[in-house]
Order: structure tokens, then C-alpha cells, then sequence
């Protein structure tokens, strides 16, 4: 069993930034793929990011490539996701999740754990 548990979230003004933090217990999560999803209200959690095990391999969410950027610190068993450029649309709830898997990583359906959210809200 893995344990999540996502900060840093806030609120900040349309072009500023904020790093989320994702910390895990129970296990170690160096052999898991890591990803970040968002939900914003009344629709369906989206892709955000995803990183491989062994940091070969980062992807993508189209609405935030080039403004967001995730990474890894298996020695300190956490998580972040940088955030840039931040807009209004960018506004919801941020999940990160743990996955066995090393393929399907866009798709929450091969996330095994997941933590409870931080909220990220940006004004316009």
C-alpha cells in the first residue's frame, strides 16, 4: 500500500506559478510510474503529467505542455509538479497517483494508488 498526500496548492494570480508536492508512504515509490491529474467542478479528472520509474520518460496533458514540468526524488520518496504561466482554466483539484505500470500512463484507469488532492486555483 502506498500512501499520497499532495501540498502546495493555493491560490495565485494568472501568469504566476506554483510547486506541488507529492509525498508518499508505506512503500518505497521507486518502481512506480507517478502522474498528476486535475478535476475541476462538474467535469472529469484530466491528465496532467507522468513519469516513468526510472525518469526516462516524462508525458504530457496538450493543455500544459510547456508551462508544467514533473519530476522525481525516489531518495526523498516525493513528487512535484512545477507549474508556469498558470491561467483561470488551469483551476482544480490536483491528485497525484501511483502506478505499477510503465505504459497507459495518461489513462487513470492504470493508477493503482491515488491521494486525496490539493486544491489549485487561479484568478483571473
Amino acid at each position: 500500500q502506498v500512501h499520497l498526500v499532495e501540498s502546495g496548492g493555493g491560490l495565485v494570480q494568472a501568469g504566476g506559478s506554483l510547486g506541488l508536492s507529492c509525498a508518499a508512504s508505506g512503500r518505497t515509490i521507486s518502481t512506480y510510474s507517478m502522474g498528476w491529474f486535475r478535476q475541476a467542478p462538474g467535469k472529469e479528472r484530466e491528465f496532467v503529467a507522468a513519469i516513468n520509474w526510472s525518469r526516462e520518460s516524462t508525458y504530457y496533458g496538450d493543455s500544459v505542455k510547456g508551462r508544467f514540468t514533473i519530476s522525481r526524488d525516489n531518495a526523498k520518496n516525493t513528487v512535484h509538479l512545477q507549474m508556469n504561466s498558470l491561467k483561470p482554466e488551469d483551476t482544480a483539484v490536483y491528485y497525484c497517483a501511483a502506478s505499477h505500470k510503465w505504459y497507459g500512463l495518461m489513462d487513470l484507469k492504470f493508477y493503482d494508488f491515488w491521494g486525496q488532492g490539493t486544491q489549485v486555483t487561479v484568478s483571473s
